[in-house]
């Protein structure tokens, strides 16, 4: 078994103490976090319009850019809350209170460390963006002073990730229920209330730094409630080297993500034109809505299996991750033929017809977010075993492989050409990942490896047969479009579960239907 070198030490095995279920922790770690995202998506349906309204479409196609830019410099702080969570979560039935203040004393190191570097490549974006985003000379100061606030934004939010890093890590995340809900819609407010008033850019910006500053404060109270030994204390020098060589292998890997799943927009408006980011940002909404859900989910899941990993049940982890990839298909599969066959209505009823890319655009976003979401759970299970680093070469060579792919189909197809480099970019992940994670937890003791071919052909079925409905089928009142969404749900899920999985898999997956169920009766 591959081990990191910058792994912490730990005795062979801990005792877990009594507690919930993993199963329990984690159905309560995704109802507080599809809670919190259920107001984040409800908010933006209200502050979308009001910024595309506001802003017009051009300005809104420079917000996303700009969004998308500033995103690529989170990795600049080197990760080490990432590091930290996964740290935390794999000794989080130590006894050794005092080690796991010294980690987050650590992380607050490591983080100081790397602040000149995002300081320096935050000073050259605010420089540069004008000319990425190719706005008139009149904006220049405007996007300039956009861009300045979202960095000092993105400050407060790795600070704010701190505590939170500690409260996920040790499967408590769901002690925030409803803190973060009600300021994700304060936030929400900020921001329309600043482009309405006739702030734009700038205003919508300088909101983002006050919601990431009370997220901190509200993360830093749960977790000083909640995780009896949270505090900070000086780390020796080798706890310090400990956690610098993971947040360097996360900070690799999370820039080089970043940089993968964040410049579709970025190629688009610089090949194309803003206005075409507007029209694709718009029809993918959906989707990364829905890949955003499959993260909250997922990730409610990977601290117990964590936990699993760190006492060295290899043979139970890798059962938990063949039943997280059997839960990952049943959720895109659904949730992919659903948004094919209600997208277009969605954007005519909520932002305009003409922001619509298109049936084969929309079709390939969702061949794409269900190609994440696969590739995502592998990636959470790789980070789980603290080995970024297997994974950081590989998302280098799907990164250089997706851009210039997509960049050349661009300039020949357009949004089309766009989506195909994406796709086919990214198979080499699809390929290596499941290869990766036998690296960290060895082959599987059962099961054949091919078992995912035939829930990939159901899939592929059913999006081909929503995509074909999708323009043929168009609601003009939302409450049509209400009703055929929950009906195309409640079909799609049991047909799919019906035909899609193995016996023993669909087994395993009504079983944790089951066990959620009791837990929300």
């Amino acid at each position: 078994m591959a081990t990191d070198a910058a792994t912490p030490p730990r005795p062979a095995a801990f005792e877990r103490p009594p507690a919930a279920s993993l199963t329990q922790r984690a159905s309560l770690n995704v109802a507080a976090s599809l809670l919190d995202y259920a107001a984040k998506v409800a908010v933006g349906f209200v502050v979308v319009p009001v910024l595309v309204s506001g802003l017009g479409r051009s300005l809104y196609g420079v917000w996303e850019m700009l969004g998308r830019l500033v995103g690529y410099m989170s990795a600049g702080d080197g990760r080490p809350t990432q590091a930290l969570r996964l740290v935390v979560a794999n000794l989080q039935a130590s006894p050794d209170d005092r080690a796991k203040r010294r980690y987050v004393g650590a992380s607050l190191v490591v983080w100081l460390l790397f602040l000149p570097l995002t300081v320096l490549l935050g000073g050259a974006l605010i420089w540069f963006a004008p000319a990425i985003t190719k706005v008139a000379p009149t904006l220049h100061p405007a996007v300039r002073a956009t861009c300045a606030l979202l960095m000092i934004a993105l400050l407060f939010a790795n600070l704010a990730s701190l505590p939170e890093s500690v409260l996920r890590g040790m499967n408590l995340g769901y002690k925030r229920m409803g803190l973060q809900a009600f300021l994700e819609v304060l936030g929400g407010a900020l921001t329309a209330g600043a482009v309405y008033v006739g702030l734009g850019l700038a205003g919508a910006a300088g909101s983002q730094i006050v919601f990431y500053g009370l997220l901190g404060l509200c993360f830093w109270f749960v977790s000083k409630k909640y995780v009896r030994w949270f505090g900070v204390e000086r780390p020796t020098r080798a706890e310090v080297r400990e956690l610098l060589g993971l947040s360097l292998w996360y900070s690799a890997g999370e820039a080089i993500t970043k940089l993968l799943l964040a410049s579709d927009a970025v190629i688009l408006g610089i090949v194309v034109s803003p206005v075409a980011v507007t029209s694709y940002v718009l029809t993918g909404y959906a989707t990364r809505l829905a890949v955003n859900v499959h993260v909250l989910a997922a990730g409610g899941a990977i601290p117990g299996i964590g936990g699993v990993i760190g006492e060295r049940q290899y043979d139970k982890a890798t059962r938990l991750r063949r039943e997280l990839l059997a839960l990952t298909w049943l959720f895109v599969t659904a949730v992919g033929s659903t948004i094919l066959l209600w997208n277009h209505s969605l954007l005519g009823l909520w932002v305009g017809p003409e922001n619509y890319a298109g049936t084969p655009v929309n079709l390939l976003i969702v061949f794409i977010m269900a190609q994440t979401a696969f590739i995502r759970s592998d990636a959470f299970v790789i980070d789980a075993a603290l080995q970024p680093r297997l994974r950081v070469a590989v998302t280098a060579a799907t990164a250089a492989l997706t851009i210039g792919l997509a960049t050349l189909l661009t300039m020949r197809f357009g949004m089309v050409g766009l989506c195909a480099g994406v796709l086919a970019g990214r198979l080499t992940q699809s390929i290596a990942y499941p290869r990766l994670v036998r690296t960290c937890l060895g082959p599987p003791s059962a099961g054949p490896r091919s078992w995912m071919l035939r829930p990939l052909l159901v899939m592929s079925l059913l999006f081909a047969a929503a995509a074909f409905l999708g323009d043929r089928v168009v609601a003009t009142h939302w409450i049509v479009w209400a009703a055929g969404v929950g009906a195309t749900l409640a079909v799609v899920l049991p047909v799919a579960l019906a035909t899609g999985l193995p016996p023993d898999l669909r087994a395993a997956v009504l079983t944790r239907f089951r066990e959620a169920r009791r837990r929300f009766p």
